[in-house]
């Protein structure tokens, strides 16, 4: 069982100052007098949770005693018995410690006609707090976590009902700060309780897969790090397994699991940019690349920060490394083992990035470690989540049902990304149309576009987009308004759309 005193022994490794130190031991001592007597349907003692939270944090690689403190102290406002309030957090540690668990603390039935009004309002403060303090997320994903680690203990239909809002709420949220690996968690844990039969199947039939498919992707593991290192580049290669929900989700789209290319692929860790580009180039003189199935997200970084190069190739090694694809005539295709495989390729910080998201950059090697407030500017203008967010939160004012319908289909949901003719990536909304694309892309120039074509070819502006289609401008013919209205589905471009409107019909 984790103990207090094994988070302190690790933040003192890390260096955290004695004072610090001192306000986490009187965070945890607060936290067990008010959740004393207290057990967990488990049976354990109820501190044993906000202990799990954070070290959770602790596990991300965050280190912030502030965070950590209000991880301990994160159900002490809602749970006590006696009257304990932001105002004694403040006092008794410290003021940004007191927000932080003012932020995470569920706002009180007291304040709302219905159960649904409230569950509304606190869903709108969660999302709504990446804006203001994205460490309200993070322990809140933390949180979330520890719970669906331990959802066994629920009863039936509150254990449907938390793996439900899970995946609505807490996986969305920790894609946008791009935190993959509690993401991905999150996904398996909530999978296990809405389709227990499919991701039972799923399991075991990936399992099959990898027995069969394993040894060959290991083989070329070997290889590649033997070439890597003669090359002089310095790397780690690591297997990895796709997880048993991404796998649901497309085989709902109509993937077979059999031909799926990602199910086991490796991860190349180099040190710097430049190495990441040597080892592609190394990795596609050996291995075959299959064409349009290359993705360079370090050119492109995502929106939530993730970078990394992506490549689908052969499996089947060339026998000559000039360049020159040759059949190796010594391997023979297996039945069910896939002749292809993925390979991705970054450094050492954006995996850290991916696994953690935005968090990591707290603790990234210099000169590409941040604040916490050059975090936060990051994500105000650069995360297409937070932009999006803002937009929506400006457009229902008060109105949480208006907010969290608005936030259901347009960021608790899949996002697709489309190209300008120059190669910029935009992010957008499933279900988005080219308008959408313009307002978000060329707002300066709306009132000169008539049209788009897409992809080579002249479409309706009200097109719904599909991910990776690139998108020209055309400023000759008439522009047709209604079309223009019709395809705006963003609050931003119904905004931009109906202003441009009004001043052709003036």
């Amino acid at each position: 069982m984790i103990s207090i005193e094994d988070i302190i022994k690790i933040l003192k490794e890390k260096k955290v100052p004695d004072e610090k130190i001192n306000e986490i031991e009187r965070s945890y001592l607060i936290a067990e007098e008010i959740h004393d007597g207290v057990v967990r349907q488990s049976g354990e003692p109820y501190i044993t949770h906000p202990l799990h939270v954070a070290m959770n944090l602790i596990d991300m690689e965050i280190y912030d005693p502030d965070m950590i403190s209000a991880a301990l102290l994160h159900d002490t406002i809602e749970d006590a018995t006696i009257k304990f309030g932001k105002e004694d957090i403040a006092y008794l540690i410290n003021p940004e410690v007191a927000e932080l668990v003012d932020g995470v603390t569920k706002i009180s039935r007291m304040n709302f006609t219905s159960k649904q009004a409230q569950n509304n309002a606190n869903t709108r403060k969660i999302i709504t707090s990446l804006t203001k303090d994205v460490r309200i997320i993070l322990i809140k994903l933390a949180d979330r976590l520890h719970n669906m680690r331990t959802l066994q203990y629920k009863k039936t239909e509150k254990q449907k009902e938390n793996a439900i809002e899970t995946m609505e709420v807490f996986v969305p949220l920790a894609l946008s700060i791009g935190a993959y690996r509690i993401k991905g968690e999150l996904e398996d844990l909530s999978l296990q309780y809405i389709a227990p039969d499919e991701y039972k199947r799923i399991l075991e039939n990936r399992d099959r897969l990898e027995e069969i498919r394993k040894p060959l992707i290991m083989e070329v593991k070997a290889k590649l790090e033997y070439i890597l290192a003669e090359k002089d580049i310095p790397n780690d290669i690591i297997y990895r397994v796709k997880n048993v929900c991404t796998i649901y989700n497309k085989m709902r789209h109509g993937y077979s699991m059999d031909d799926m290319y990602d199910l086991f692929y490796l991860k190349i860790i180099v040190d710097t940019v430049d190495d990441c580009y040597r080892a592609l180039r190394y990795v596609h003189q050996n291995y075959r690349p299959i064409n349009g199935r290359f993705r360079d997200y370090i050119g492109n970084q995502r929106t939530n920060f993730y970078q990394s190069l992506h490549t689908t190739v052969s499996l089947h090694p060339a026998t000559s490394t000039s360049g020159i694809y040759i059949p190796n005539k010594g391997v023979t295709t297996l039945g069910e083992v896939s002749e292809y495989g993925k390979i991705k390729i970054r450094t050492g910080n954006m995996n850290k990035v991916a696994a953690f998201g935005v968090s990591a950059y707290r603790n990234l090697d210099e000169p590409f470690r941040k604040t916490q407030e050059e975090i936060q500017n990051e994500i105000r203008k650069h995360n297409q989540f937070a932009i999006i967010l803002n937009e929506i939160d400006e457009v229902s004012a008060g109105e949480d049902n208006t907010f969290i319908d608005l936030a259901s289909k347009l960021l608790l949901t899949e996002h697709i990304y489309a190209y300008t003719p120059e190669g910029i990536q935009i992010e957008l909304p499933e279900g988005s149309t080219a308008v959408d694309f313009i307002c978000q892309a060329y707002p300066y120039l709306l009132e000169q576009i008539t049209g788009v074509v897409i992809n080579g070819k002249i479409m309706p502006v009200n097109t719904v987009l599909n991910n990776n289609d690139r998108i020209q401008i055309r400023t000759k013919g008439t522009k047709e308004t209604d079309k223009w209205l019709e395809g705006a589905k963003t609050p931003k471009a119904r905004e931009k759309v109906k202003f441009i409107s009004n001043g052709q019909n003036a």
